[in-house]
């Protein structure tokens, strides 16, 4: 196989020219990007503008004002018709305005999920987003990586592609590098070609930038097909279906006002009108927009908490989370892995975690550093050899090359001394690595009889069993029972401290056997020694484990991790309970054994990406709503199968995030937490709207069926009622969906997921609030009519209007909390609201020409203080209903 390094110049397409093997230069690439342009598909073109403002007018309740405005002008009442269109226009403008702005925030959001790619620029290696690939750069490729641009292999190690997106076929493809000479460069060579959209699948390579954007293989199909429309989400297809039952109820309200109306002689315009806009008031036509707008902030309030949301239905579905399964490392751990302990065969060594000068080379520890070194894919940064935050590859990787440094080791130097010729690469099941390595140097070890060398890095469990033999002091024993104690021992006591434990092995070769395979070469080995590592606790984590149980959410922990180590870290955050399920034991359950255990066990080591699928299955089967932690390509299955799936945004790979609903933008689990509690905010406030919608609503349809037992005309006139309903489901509606979450978010169990919308108070709230609201006002506009007021009827409309200012007010909260608990300020924008609620309902009544529109008549000072006094009853009776239940719940506990 052919160094890449020292290929100096291949031609691989015409647009391309020599390959650069030093990175192209910032000039070259800003070139390319204005010849070729930016490496990304073009998308279907969103909804323009014009097309959000038509959608507006074909609205259903829309629609229904559009009716009732032509019925008034045909019946020649042109001044409700002009009234009746400038309220849909105000409304569509009102709604094109939230629905435009989100479609920019989303847009935003979008942009933030572009995967990374590892690119040469320069003589340097970084990591770039993908969008910013042009022709002619190297990158490098690794298991689970989504291949970025359409590109030709220069480097190959057990590569192999899934490439159903193209073939259809099932099965990974594997991929040879481009030999040096009389390459095959025609486009029909795919053997040495990867494609943009593609999967790696296992093993890693380099390769070479041939085509971006919609000149890729992907980008041709893309060209050619149509995007999906969107989906509405569950919350919003429920409420659909509550708006349409909603609509055949108004009909028959619309029914008994005509009936009503004309056997009190009214006139049958009127009478029509009125039954339109009664019909209209009863549908919460702001409901759309208030999902929408607590979505899309909610979305952008947990990206400030390090949450992506990548499908907006997961933030309906994270206030229900009863089970959070999540990996240990990198998510409840710091994910900064430092070696702390070096145990050969006959010497023990404890290491400080961040030692200030070098540490001298001991013999006995040289093949030990020297086989981490050299079995290992990660790269340090070259400009801090320590520096771990710009170093490339995995953590644990990255920490065994820090550790080698501290003792004077480059990787550079060993693998000049002991060049790598094959690969086997990690995975899932062997549990190892092993890299085969000629020896330039036999006489370092007196190893003059083996050209070749094959170290093994991996799982005590597995490699214990593989190795025959021990490395003491430069010679070869025999791996007896009492050494095989004494190692045996020394991991046990490392791995019951939490301390995560490496086997380093290595196999002598005097010749390479003809087929580089795991079973060829992973066996008769020479045990070398023990690495241990640390992973700290993540400070904030063991806060949000706490969090959790207090939310009636159970934290999982499911990990890799031998049984020991994964027991002593679920116990210092607060997750075991004693019970600790290993994936051998998984294997020999079936599903209905493992339903019965799920409930107990909090615990799962040596796990592997599969069963973490039987896991989800068994916890799901119980009636739990689980969130999934993953950052692998095998991860992805499980990713799907959650009810809310999580990547990790640092280490994981771009199949897990394209598969997950969330990514975790720092790996942390308290951001899991956090971004529950923003789910359980937005679903806790678009019930606040429901309720105070329909409460509101209840109380304008009982004044106008009652008013007619009364013997009085029509309380309302038609316009008056849709101002009414503009003004609640408008500007006090979009105000409650902003409130902030109360203080037992998350001190509360979650919502059952097929609980009703209606549960907990809010149809009974709805029922008893909004009648005895209807009744008051309608004894209130009684009084005046019977006393022949001619403000009678503006008494009804004005405390009516102002009475959805403190039924906003005192809806705020869910709970037991009264207002005065919670406070005017904490939420400034519904003060906002009501304010200028306030003004506009004035200006109706004071302000001649909307006076005249609105049929009203100027209130005196008297009448106003009477009219706002009256208003609150809705807010008074919802405080004395929090109050008793409050002193009946206190008298309960009390006994």
């Amino acid at each position: 196989m052919s160094n890449w390094h020292q290929i100096d110049a291949i031609q691989v397409a015409q647009n391309l020219g020599t390959i650069d093997f030093y990175g192209l230069s910032q000039e070259e690439v800003n070139r390319r990007l204005a010849q070729f342009g930016v490496n990304e598909l073009a998308e279907r073109p969103g909804k323009t503008s014009w097309q959000i403002l038509w959608e507006q007018f074909t609205a259903t309740t829309v629609l229904v004002l559009i009716v009732a405005a032509v019925i008034s002008g045909i019946l020649g009442d042109y001044k409700d018709t002009i009234a009746i269109l400038a309220i849909v226009v105000f409304n569509a403008l009102l709604g094109f305005n939230q629905e435009y702005r989100a479609g920019m925030a989303f847009a935003a959001l979008k942009k933030l999920a572009v995967p990374t790619v590892r690119v040469c620029r320069q003589g340097h290696w970084e990591q770039i987003i993908a969008r910013k690939l042009v022709p002619g750069d190297l990158i490098l490729l690794e298991a689970g990586d989504l291949v970025p641009a359409d590109c030709r292999l220069l480097e190959s190690i057990n590569l192999r592609v899934q490439e159903s997106a193209f073939t259809g076929e099932s099965e990974s493809v594997e991929k040879n590098s481009l030999p040096v000479e009389g390459a095959d460069l025609a486009l029909g060579d795919r053997h040495n070609m990867v494609y943009m959209g593609t999967v790696i699948t296992s093993g890693r390579g380099r390769a070479v930038v041939t085509e971006t954007g919609m000149n890729t293989e992907l980008g041709k199909i893309a060209h050619a097909m149509q995007t999906v429309e969107q989906e509405s989400t569950p919350l919003q297809r429920r409420l659909d279906q509550l708006g349409r039952k909603l609509a055949i109820a108004s009909l028959g309200l619309v029914a008994i006002i005509l009936v009503l109306g004309w056997l009190r002689g009214e006139t049958i315009n009127v009478l029509i009108l009125t039954a339109v806009s009664l019909a209209v008031a009863v549908i919460p036509e702001g409901l759309p927009a208030v999902v929408t707008i607590a979505l899309a902030i909610g979305s952008r309030r947990m990206l400030k908490r390090h949450a992506l949301i990548r499908k907006l239905p997961a933030v309906e579905t994270l206030g229900s989370v009863t089970t959070i399964c999540s990996d240990k490392t990198g998510t409840l751990t710091q994910n900064r892995m430092t070696v702390v302990v070096l145990d050969v065969a006959d010497q023990h060594i404890d290491l400080p975690a961040n030692p200030q000068q070098p540490i001298p080379l001991q013999p006995a520890l040289d093949l030990l550093l020297t086989a981490v070194t050299l079995c290992n894919n990660a790269m340090l940064s070259s400009r801090d050899a320590v520096d771990t935050a710009n170093s490339f590859g995995d953590p644990t990787e990255i920490a065994l090359l820090v550790a080698a440094t501290h003792f004077g080791m480059q990787k550079a130097q060993r693998e000049q001394e002991f060049p790598r010729i094959a690969e086997l690469p990690f995975d899932s099941d062997r549990k190892c690595m092993t890299t085969i390595h000629e020896s330039r140097n036999p006489d370092l070890w007196g190893l003059a009889n083996y050209p070749y060398i094959a170290f093994t890095k991996g799982a005590f469990t597995i490699l214990i069993e593989l190795c025959h033999e021990v490395w003491v002091n430069g010679q070869i024993q025999l791996l007896d029972a009492t050494w095989r104690e004494r190692i045996e021992t020394a991991h046990h006591q490392l791995a019951a401290t939490g301390t995560r434990v490496l086997v380093v092995a290595c196999r002598l070769l005097e010749r390479l056997p003809e087929t580089i395979a795991a079973a060829e070469i992973e066996q008769n080995l020479i045990f070398i020694g023990i690495v241990g590592m640390i992973d700290p606790i993540r400070p904030e984590a063991r806060m949000a484990v706490q969090t959790c149980q207090q939310a009636g959410i159970r934290p999982v922990m499911i990990t890799g991790d031998h049984p020991l180590t994964a027991k002593h870290i679920a116990e210092e955050l607060g997750i075991s309970n004693g019970q600790v399920l290993t994936g051998q034991q998984l294997n020999q359950l079936t599903l209905s054994e493992l339903e019965s255990r799920v409930e107990s066990v909090s615990v799962y080591a040596r796990v592997s990406p599969q069963q973490k699928l039987k896991i989800i299955e068994a916890l799901q089967d119980r009636g739990h709503i689980v969130s999934m932690t993953g950052d692998g390509v095998n991860d992805a299955p499980a990713l799907k199968k959650a009810d809310i799936g999580v990547a990790m945004g640092i280490t994981g790979t771009d199949v897990a995030k394209e598969a997950a609903d969330m990514v975790l933008l720092d790996d942390n689990f308290a951001t899991i937490v956090a971004a529950v509690e923003e789910g359980r905010v937005i679903y806790d406030n678009i019930r606040k709207f429901l309720k105070y919608s329909m409460t509101g609503n209840a109380s304008s349809v009982w004044i106008m069926l009652l008013a007619p037992l009364l013997a009085m005309p029509l309380p309302l006139l038609p316009l008056q009622i849709l101002w009414i309903n503009l003004l609640a489901d408008g500007l006090l509606a979009l105000a409650l969906s902003v409130e902030p979450a109360e203080r037992n978010t998350m001190q509360r169990p979650p919502y059952r997921p097929n609980e009703n919308i209606f549960g907990r108070g809010v149809g009974r709230d709805i029922i008893w609030v909004g009648l005895l609201m209807g009744v008051v006002f309608l004894l209130l506009g009684y009084k005046y009519w019977s006393t022949a007021q001619a403000s009678w009827q503006t008494m009804v409309f004005v405390t009516l209007a102002f009475s959805r200012m403190s039924l906003a007010l005192g809806m705020r909260s869910n709970n037991l909390d009264s207002l005065f608990n919670i406070g005017l300020g904490s939420n400034k924008p519904i003060l906002g609201a009501v304010a200028l609620t306030f003004i506009l309902q004035l200006a109706v009544v004071y302000i001649p020409w909307l006076r005249s529109l609105f049929q009203t008549q100027p209130l005196s000072t008297r009448d106003l203080v009477v009219s706002l006094a009256i208003s609150t009853v809705g807010f008074w009776a919802i405080e004395l209903e929090k109050w008793v239940i409050r002193r009946w719940n206190k008298n309960r506990r009390g006994q």
